[in-house]
């Protein structure tokens, strides 16, 4: 029977719930972590991107054991229409650093991993335990927890909610609202298994080196929508998202989506022989820094996902979660040297620290471009790709017409497809939310 009354209950075993979770018994807290999956990244079969920078300020020596694929020395971003795409790759040998940067990782093994850490830190972490409510004193302050085990209650001086970005604890505890369909993206993944040597060959790179694609285009079909491909030791993962609303009012099928982008051009001959042995989906938090829910209140305090912190222009959730997962546990540790109760007015520090850090900053920097990029998803995902693809193929193509006559037949594309007033519209538009 484990002990009933704890420092901090800590709600989900992902990159958020875990950096907490860690940060805190690692600074002599009493820490209860509930899981509901069957073992931590039992829920995750998918492959991502880990930001080194952001687990290096929680677990320094993480490089030491963690199950890490590859280090990324090249990232390639492309436009792309129905047989084409258009590319920028930046490629760099500084990434073969002593303690590079960036890695992909498959969350299964990796979540596991982390959660072994919180563990050794002192944690007690129970799988197969889903929080069914909130308990309140009488002052409506958040006091522990009642989940689906025998048992009844467990008590806590505060309650972290790291349970993702739909997770019902919080909503039906009326301490954030239901996500909107227009701030969530749906996003399926396949994982392809090759040989080492052959994803070696394929994308150029040798050793543990990787490889990441992300693209945009006609692929999410006028939505707002992304695709990506990631290299690991000896698989790829590939998939694609697109928010919510949009997979409902264009009563699209993101497998098919899928099924598509798998055949295309450019893809199929990344994955040729593959054999596919993990198929997941899941959601993603698109809404951004308007999107934020509260933060913080009597007795709790929430993170990660569940606080919609996803930057989704530079494609970055992980290290989002593993730093808000830290601040509000380093917050926590602070009000508890103090031995202060963990009220609003303490654990508002939490949102303060948030606020300071990159995390905040780079959320409100691009506040407006979810909004811009869901009300203009068919110029921006369909008509531009479509645009930019021509151009390229008129620059390329050597047919015996005059390259004045080809600029011509460029820009006369342009007007047609958007008028001067339109270009010029979308142009500004974009510089102002990017900005």
């Amino acid at each position: 029977m484990i002990e009933q009354k704890f420092d901090v209950i800590v709600i989900g075993a992902g990159m958020s719930g875990n950096a907490a979770a860690y940060t805190m018994a690692s600074n002599g807290l009493k820490v209860l972590q509930l899981e509901r999956g069957e073992y931590p990244g039992s829920k995750n079969v998918q492959g991502a991107i880990m930001y080194a920078n952001m687990l290096e300020k929680i677990i320094p020596d993480f490089r030491d054991d963690a199950p890490l694929e590859r280090h990324l020395v090249e990232q390639r971003l492309w436009v792309m229409d129905d047989t084409s795409h258009t590319g920028i790759h930046y490629r760099s040998d500084d990434f073969n650093e002593a303690k590079p940067n960036r890695y992909t990782i498959i969350r299964a093994q990796f979540d596991k991993w982390f959660s072994r850490k919180v563990r050794e830190a002192g944690a007690t972490v129970l799988c197969e335990t889903t929080v069914t409510e909130l308990i309140r004193d009488a002052s409506d302050r958040v006091v522990g927890v009642r989940t689906d085990r025998a048992g009844g209650a467990i008590y806590a001086d505060v309650v972290v909610l790291a349970e993702g970005v739909c997770g019902l604890l919080g909503t039906r505890a009326g301490l954030r609202e239901m996500p909107e369909p227009q701030t969530v993206a749906l996003a399926v993944k396949e994982m392809h298994f090759l040989p080492e040597e052959v994803i070696e060959q394929r994308f150029g790179v040798k050793g543990d080196e990787g490889c990441v694609i992300e693209a945009v285009g006609t692929i999410s079909r006028s939505m707002a929508g992304l695709g990506f491909l990631y290299t690991n030791k000896e698989s790829i993962s590939l998939g694609i998202g697109c928010l919510v609303s949009d997979f409902a009012a264009m009563a699209e099928s993101p497998y098919v989506l899928l099924d598509a982008l798998k055949s295309h051009p450019s893809i199929r001959p990344l994955i040729a022989g593959s054999e596919v042995k993990e198929y997941s989906a899941h959601l993603i938090p698109e809404g951004g820094y308007k999107a934020i829910p509260q933060l913080f209140g009597d007795g709790w305090v929430v993170v990660g996902d569940a606080a919609q912190l996803n930057n989704a222009i530079h494609r970055e959730g992980s290290n989002l979660a593993m730093t808000s997962g830290r601040i509000a546990a380093e917050a926590i540790v602070e009000v508890k040297s103090r031995n202060g109760p963990m009220t609003k007015r303490n654990l508002a520090r939490y949102k303060a620290m948030l606020d300071k850090s990159f995390v905040v900053k780079d959320l409100r920097k691009y506040k407006d471009m979810p909004a811009l990029l869901h009300t203009n998803s068919c110029n921006y995902f369909t008509t531009y790709p479509r645009l930019i693809s021509q151009a390229a193929q008129n620059f390329m193509r050597v047919d015996g017409m005059a390259k004045i006559e080809k600029e011509k037949a460029t820009t006369a594309a342009f007007i047609m497809a958007r008028s001067r007033w339109g270009l010029v519209s979308d142009a500004v538009r974009l510089a102002l939310a990017w900005r």
